[in-house]
């Protein structure tokens, strides 16, 4: 089986093959948060007592006003908003700023992390009420300007992976992080991370490359024998559509709690899982004529599958298989983007134009939220991080929390 060796390199390529390494690093920096100081008022206080109270009570909240949107407190919703289920936090970042991944250390449920493209690095410490900007010395070291895909963390543990190949660990969840060097052999660009125990995590490329290490990140080991393209340029003959002479990248790629991924072609006109132990992707046929947008896993262990222009589609059963059913839903047109299940019974859908999805029923049915209907943005993520806890990412630097 073939390892990986990590050394310092320029940002990785596309490479057709997967190859050997080790490495040994043991910088960890210490980061800083941005401060931010409210200019005093240029008023002068009236003589009066009455007037004093007044020009303070005023005084206080001129302040308060000031300070939510550089501190990113989240702002209480009106009642036109229609806010219910779910409530805006406003960020102190750049609207053009587009969320990817948030992930909580598992000890600590009030202490998370929020990615996004930008060298967007957010920190909480209340369970994602306030952000407030995190520096890392060693992601800014270099003239690149980093998009965060994935953060996972598990017990203190942490990951980051993005773009530029870029590579991030802590083992104090997150009060310091070091930077992993790798190998301009890495095929592809990392899209995602997984920690899976003690010293160890799972990685992906956007070419079908997976990584197992199991002593933080020094050595990798080569899950699958060859990337996508070379599989399918392999097995031309192998029925399907749209896969001879592949030469493109995953357009998203999911992973169940066991271990088994789903991914979806560039173009949306294939998918391909894979189960561990398995030394290839296996690719399928798309079972509808739409292009396939996204797929995911069920909380009961079955796929879902989102279709461009908005269809929404259910495995029958559990499992991988390429039997999918569609449901109605209302999604106005816009395209459907991402699926989040908060329990057996209970998900939610984002897409294209403030649109949000709610089942209660398992996906049989789906009933349009209203809760993002004033936000001009497009919804690209939900996650759940436990029942009570859950968000929605997009871009324009758009974040929604569930009330619940």
């Amino acid at each position: 089986m073939a390892t990986l060796q990590l050394t310092d390199s320029n940002p990785i390529r596309f490479k057709p093959s997967l190859n050997n390494s080790s490495l040994y690093t043991n910088r960890h920096f210490r980061t800083s948060q941005a401060r931010f100081i409210p200019k005093a008022s240029s008023a002068s206080p009236p003589s009066s007592s009455s007037s004093r109270r007044q020009f303070l009570a005023e005084t206080v909240a001129i302040s308060a006003a000031t300070l939510v949107p550089l501190l990113g407190f989240e702002q209480p919703a009106r009642s036109d908003d229609g806010l219910s289920e779910w409530e805006r936090v406003f960020l102190p970042i750049d609207p053009g700023v587009v969320l990817l991944d948030i992930a909580f250390v598992p000890d600590d449920t009030n202490h998370g992390f929020l990615l996004g493209t930008r060298q967007t690095i957010l920190e909480t410490k209340d369970g994602g009420n306030t952000w407030f900007p995190r520096s890392i010395p060693s992601a800014e070291d270099e003239d690149f300007n980093y998009r965060f895909n994935s953060i996972s963390f598990k017990g203190k543990e942490g990951w980051i992976v993005g773009k530029p190949a870029i590579l991030l660990h802590t083992s104090d969840a997150g009060e310091s992080w070091e930077r992993i060097p790798l190998s301009n052999q890495l095929p592809g660009d990392m899209v995602y991370i997984k920690a899976t125990g003690e010293k160890s995590a799972e990685m992906v490329t956007d070419e079908g490359a997976i990584y197992i290490t199991s002593n933080r990140g020094y050595n990798w080991r080569a899950a699958v024998q060859e990337t996508v393209s070379a599989t399918l340029n392999r097995t031309v003959s192998s029925g399907i559509s749209g896969a001879s002479y592949y030469t493109g990248t995953f357009n998203t790629v999911n992973r169940s709690p066991d271990g088994s991924y789903v991914a979806v072609s560039s173009r949306g006109n294939f998918y391909l899982t894979w189960e561990p132990g398995q030394p290839y992707w296996q690719p399928h046929n798309r079972a509808v004529a739409r292009r396939i947008q996204n797929m995911g896993w069920r909380a009961d262990g079955g796929l879902w599958l989102l279709v461009r222009g908005g269809g929404l589609y259910l495995s029958k059963g559990t499992g991988i298989t390429e039997d999918f059913e569609e449901v109605p839903v209302q999604s106005r047109g816009f395209g459907i983007l991402d699926v989040g299940y908060r329990s057996k019974e209970e998900a939610w859908a984002a897409g294209g134009s403030g649109i949000l999805l709610r089942t209660t029923n398992g996906g049989k049915t789906w009933i349009r939220d209203k809760a993002a209907d004033n936000i001009a943005a497009n919804l690209y993520s939900v996650k759940f991080i436990n029942d009570n806890k859950g968000f929605v990412l997009g871009n324009d630097g758009v974040l929604l929390r569930y009330l619940g």
